[in-house]
């Protein structure tokens, strides 16, 4: 691919999925899933924790509590992720860089750059903010640490899911039923 033909790839439709109106209405969507996070005196409930007898108990919890539970462990791989970021100033770097700099071409409204270097289109302005990007994202190694965030959050959310027992009032009604 030749860098004229890198130059006309349609950069705007990438930058439009930053639309602001669509963000404010996922944000509200997460509001409201928020909204039923549990109590840390219910999540941290020790005295539900206990060894399940069996894999098939195992798939009942663990289909409960995700369920159940499932604000406050979406809530607890916010906070991983948040983690791996702080961990990897690099990869939040990069990632920052990028949004800024898309945020940036954004504001031309697709007027040309004029510097006292010489005058940037849109195309070229995006391609150099890949040029930048591309190597020092390879760099900060962002697929070890998504790897990392979906092990951890794999082993915090079933570990939990999989310890903690269903209310006794729910082991009940079953029983009735």
């Amino acid at each position: 691919m030749s860098f004229g033909q890198l130059a006309s790839i349609p950069f705007a439709q990438f930058s439009d999925r930053f639309n602001l109106e669509r963000l404010q209405s996922e944000a509200g969507n997460l509001r409201t899933r928020f909204a039923n996070l549990k109590p840390p005196q219910e999540f941290f409930d020790v005295r539900r924790v206990s060894k399940p007898a069996n894999f098939g108990e195992i798939q009942q919890r663990v289909t409960y509590n995700v369920g159940y539970f499932g604000s406050n462990y979406l809530a607890v791989i916010g906070l991983l992720s948040v983690y791996s970021l702080i961990t990897n100033t690099l990869l939040m770097f990069v990632l920052a860089f990028v949004i800024l700099g898309t945020m940036g071409i954004n504001k031309l409204g697709g007027e040309p750059l004029n510097t006292p270097f010489g005058s940037f289109n849109t195309s070229q302005l995006y391609t150099g903010l890949c040029c930048v990007a591309l190597p020092l994202g390879f760099w900060a190694s962002p697929i070890s640490t998504l790897m990392w965030l979906i092990g951890t959050s794999a082993v915090t959310v079933l570990g939990h899911a999989s310890l903690m027992e269903k209310p006794i009032e729910l082991v009940f009604e079953e029983e009735t039923v």
